[in-house]
């Protein structure tokens, strides 16, 4: 899987003259924040509960600084002590696999797939850690995949730090431009918070909160199907 943790880890070179498409992750390609519900499955509703209690300060803190940084290496160091990059990587397939079908936004993997066809050179750019974004990424065949790099400590765990700052924001700007040169013009670019708005501006498509479906539930699957059948709901 390459070296875990780094900017580096999963990244390729457009070919001259193609297309860069930009998109974030959370909320944009997913229908919620994928970190959170990450940590969440991770860690089991009672000690999600129990660690949101013990974290009353640090969101305390929030409410007044809404530094997202901090909070995120808070949650970090709460719902992730002793844990190495090879166990996350892990974890964070097993999540993908079991959870793909009820983040993914159909709309929103529609123009992904529009945009693949087309020959573009797809990036994910997201706040999220890269570590647990990537097994996404993979399946969705993306070229690129920009994230919040996790400092990892002389133990081999993650320390709760970030390496750099969190991607958000400007930062999403920098890591294009790092990864793509100075004076990269994307395509399109597609977000869903005021935390894509730098990015959106380097795009000639600027795709703002334009994907809102939502996966349909095992119930509503099955309901569509007897409809097609010609077959009563319940």
């Amino acid at each position: 899987m390459g070296d875990m943790g780094t900017e580096d880890a999963f990244r390729q070179s457009p070919v001259p003259g193609q297309a860069i498409v930009a998109f974030d992750f959370d909320g944009t390609l997913t229908v919620r924040d994928s970190f959170t519900a990450f940590l969440r499955w991770k860690v089991g509703p009672e000690r999600w509960r129990t660690g949101l209690l013990a974290m009353a300060p640090q969101l305390a803190a929030y409410a007044v600084d809404r530094d997202r940084q901090k909070l995120k290496e808070a949650a970090v160091r709460r719902f992730m002590p002793y844990t190495s990059p090879v166990a996350l990587a892990v974890e964070a397939e097993q999540f993908a696999r079991e959870r793909w079908d009820g983040l993914m936004r159909p709309d929103a993997l529609r123009v992904w797939e529009d945009w693949g066809r087309r020959g573009a050179h797809r990036a994910i750019v997201t706040a999220s850690p890269a570590l647990t974004v990537r097994p996404f990424a993979e399946r969705l065949g993306a070229d690129t995949l920009l994230g919040t790099d996790l400092v990892i400590g002389d133990k081999g765990w993650f320390t709760g730090a970030f390496e750099g700052d969190n991607c958000r924001g400007e930062e999403k700007v920098r890591r294009l431009r790092v990864a793509f040169g100075p004076e990269v013009r994307l395509a399109a670019a597609y977000g869903d918070t005021s935390g894509d708005t730098e990015m959106l501006a380097i795009a000639d498509i600027a795709g703002f909160r334009v994907f809102k479906e939502r996966p349909a539930t095992r119930a509503g699957a099955a309901r569509a199907r007897r409809r097609s059948a010609g077959s009563p709901t319940s």
